[in-house]
């Protein structure tokens, strides 16, 4: 087993670049341990450590190797961060080599890549590295020169003397620098934004020829000497066990090798895999024939009985009573009492798998008291942690290696799927990869959460609204994790409940008490996904019961530019609200500009209908409009979609397109289509056959991107676009037909003649 487990002398890492990606290895907390409450961890908590010598390299030749600690599954972060770091380095970037850390806390800090934070944490920690480098590239060569240090400057890839135009390329001044102290964080000068030569301009992703020509490598493609192949037989309830298995059926098929049964993991499991009988062979096919020979009998446990639509009416039954308060500004209860004119509405999302193209995927080796393994992960610590607990060793002894993700969206935060793989080594004594199937994904994921909603406003004579109530019922993602929880932590109502900006002197939030009988997990936007669909979709009926523009009226909801106070459960994303309030503002700024861009108010055909909605979510901002055309057979197209953004700085502006551009098309898939549905316990859908995304056909025809210019501290991006479709979508149809959507997804329900 090819596995780097001494740590690395961090001098020889900037002289060598050999040893790029080796480290002391230690345990991480993956959860905080107040999670029920909602508690997040402080800020900075997955912030890099400064250490420079850990992020870069420089040979003699002058190649400049840089480490991503994040991980990369499409949108950017392999290449931004690395870029960040060049730019301040001087670097000329086509001589920049990256590679992928493996799971590392104490070299790293945290690598979790998901909350869209890797640019808002990162950014500035990397820019500072590559600056701390720089200086000690210069201070190298005035040493060299024997001149004062003010007198020579980095310059793509090189140190030049001001004054006599002397050069010095990075490669020979790579061991003169390797003596010299690194400076600190606060003694490193950075760039102007003026000076920067590829943060905020269009750079090539690093591995995007690999990712279109075929050549990248993901979980999927591990490779391992001797390594065996396997796929489980999952209970197919949560909380189900093994009764019995037929082992015999299963060896009869040629190529499979063993059968294991895999203890289950009793609700909550947390990142623990559910466990089943799993079917070694000598390829995949094989382990996935010898499985279905199996004939297993399942003992489903407690959740047998879950069924979906019986569920609904129990979490809508829940929505429409008095729940837990959680914000509660003014007398809304009073004033939506006395008041002449209320409206109401409620809303529901059913459950959604994350269904990335790459299901997950890993490959581990066990041996001699050590782990490594190989994973599509967004949270290598968060494995390492798992496989150390599991095994029963230290974590030191636990490497694991970054591989490319075929999609994420947070469910390979979860890295259930890596501890199964080490768990079946260590029983056949052998490398051996776990491969998901679709219908293993699909049956068995973390879903994203189902969730009904009532809302209330009471308006006054002229149309404006003085009470807002909100209720929202949900089982939490707590629950995966903590036993008993019957409620949504602080951190799920902060995403679109409790920052709720409007300007409205009687504001009251309530949850109410659910009961989970899945797995609830991270998916791309979270919380923000149901709030927003019921918040922005509840404006706009607002906008149409006072009889006005809807954009207009938002701008009105909103009310002045101020910084909203959201009360003290708020959890701003983990941030510091000194330096990321809730800015109406800007709130207005991305309103106004979408509606210039879309030319909103302008006059569309027949069948078509323009909508519009707003939200801030991971501490950035986004509106969005949808055009829709609504066939007289009730078919969905989409015309065009524009979305306006204000991330603050804008550090890599064609991934934050692309990734804008890939929310409309999920958003789209989830909003038309998305449904994971249970009977006796059981996922009913399978494929992409009645699971659907989106197809070329049913696309945004057009999709514009308005990226805000700001210098203000980046937010996240990577799922800020996802929330404010869906609504967007939903108001245009309610333009285009007077039909009102309120319950997700759409499906049939405009073939069939109306709001739900």
């Amino acid at each position: 087993m090819t596995t780097i487990f001494d740590n690395v002398s961090r001098r020889a890492f900037l002289v060598g670049g050999a040893a790029v990606v080796g480290g002391l290895i230690v345990g991480v907390r993956v959860l905080p341990r107040t999670f029920a409450a909602g508690t997040l961890p402080p800020l900075g908590d997955d912030t890099p450590k400064y250490n420079p010598m850990a992020f870069v390299a420089i040979d003699p030749t002058g190649r400049v190797t840089i480490v991503a600690h994040r991980s990369e599954m499409g949108q950017g972060a392999r290449t931004a961060l690395p870029m960040a770091l060049a730019d301040e380095l001087e670097a000329d970037w086509s001589r920049v080599v990256v590679v992928q850390a493996p799971g590392d806390e104490a070299t790293y800090g945290g690598q979790n890549t998901d909350g869209s934070r890797s640019l808002r944490r990162c950014l500035a920690p990397m820019r500072q590295a590559g600056a701390a480098v720089r200086q000690m590239l210069e201070t190298a060569a005035a040493k060299v020169w024997g001149v004062e240090a003010d007198e020579v400057r980095a310059r793509n890839h090189q140190v030049i003397h001001t004054p006599t135009g002397r050069a010095l390329g990075f490669g020979d001044l790579a061991g003169a620098a390797r003596d010299l102290p690194v400076p600190t964080a606060s003694a490193v000068e950075l760039k102007s934004k003026a000076e920067f030569r590829y943060l905020g301009k269009t750079v090539p992703m690093v591995d995007l020829v690999d990712m279109t020509s075929g050549q990248a490598h993901y979980g999927i493609d591990a490779r391992l000497p001797g390594m065996k192949h396997a796929v489980i037989a999952r209970p197919p309830v949560y909380g189900g066990r093994v009764v019995s298995f037929d082992e015999a059926a299963a060896r009869a098929v040629p190529g499979v090798e063993r059968v294991v049964k895999l203890d289950s993991t009793p609700p909550p499991s947390g990142f623990q895999p559910l466990g089943g009988v799993a079917v070694i062979a000598r390829n995949t096919w094989a382990a996935i024939q010898g499985r279905n020979a199996l004939n297993v009998k399942w003992d489903d446990g407690p959740n047998r009985l879950y069924e979906s639509a019986a569920y609904r009416r129990q979490l809508e039954e829940t929505a429409r009573r008095a729940g837990k308060v959680v914000r509660n500004d003014g007398d809304a209860p009073g004033a939506l009492a006395s008041a002449a004119r209320v409206v109401k509405a409620d809303y529901y999302i059913p459950h959604l798998a994350h269904a990335p193209m790459e299901p997950p995927a890993a490959a581990a080796h066990v041996a001699d008291g050590r782990c490594e393994a190989w994973g599509c992960t967004q949270n290598p610590q968060g494995a390492r942690n798992e496989l150390a607990k599991t095994l029963g060793i230290s974590p030191d002894r636990v490497k694991v290696n970054v591989t490319l993700l075929g999609g994420g969206f947070g469910r390979k935060s979860k890295p259930d799927y890596i501890v199964e793989a080490a768990l079946l080594s260590r029983a056949v004594s052998a490398p051996v990869k776990v491969t998901w199937t679709r219908e293993d994904e699909i049956h068995h994921d973390y879903y994203h959460t189902v969730n009904a909603q009532h809302l209330e406003a009471a308006l006054d004579p002229q149309g404006r609204v003085y009470a807002w109530l909100h209720r929202t019922v949900f089982p939490a993602i707590p629950s995966t994790f903590l036993p008993d929880v019957r409620y949504a932590s602080d951190n799920e109502l902060s995403q679109g409940c409790l920052d709720v900006p409007y300007a409205i002197p009687n504001i009251r939030c309530e949850n109410g008490e659910a009961v989970p009988h899945v797995r609830i997990g991270w998916f791309r936007s979270v919380i923000n996904i149901p709030h927003a669909f019921a918040v922005c979709s509840f404006a706009d009926e607002l906008a149409h019961a006072a009889g006005r523009d809807p954009k207009d009226y938002l701008l009105q909801l909103l009310g002045p530019s101020r910084h909203v106070a959201a009360g003290p459960h708020y959890q701003n994303y983990g941030e510091d609200l000194r330096a990321y309030p809730i800015d109406t503002a800007r709130l207005r700024g991305v309103l106004e500009l979408v509606a210039e861009k879309a030319q909103w108010g302008r006059k569309v055909p027949a069948g078509h209908g323009l909508g519009i909605a707003v939200h801030r979510s991971f501490v950035s901002y986004v509106a969005t409009v949808v055009e829709v055309a609504v066939g007289e057979d009730g078919t969905i197209s989409i015309p065009r979609v524009d979305t306006a953004v204000d991330c603050g700085f804008a550090a890599f502006p064609e991934r934050i397109r692309s990734q804008v551009e890939g929310a409309a098309v999920m958003a789209l898939s989830s909003t038309l289509y998305g449904e994971i549905t249970f009977r006796d316990g059981r996922a009913q859908q399978s494929n992409f056959n009645d699971f659907q995304v989106a197809r070329m056909n049913a696309a945004p025809r057009e999709t514009h991107v308005h990226i805000v210019e700001s210098d203000a501290v980046p937010g996240g991006i990577g799922e800020v676009g996802v929330p404010p479709f869906g609504p967007a979508l939903c108001n245009a149809i309610f333009a285009a037909t007077g039909r009102r959507i309120r319950r997700l997804p759409i499906g049939e329900q405009l073939k069939n003649g109306g709001a739900s």
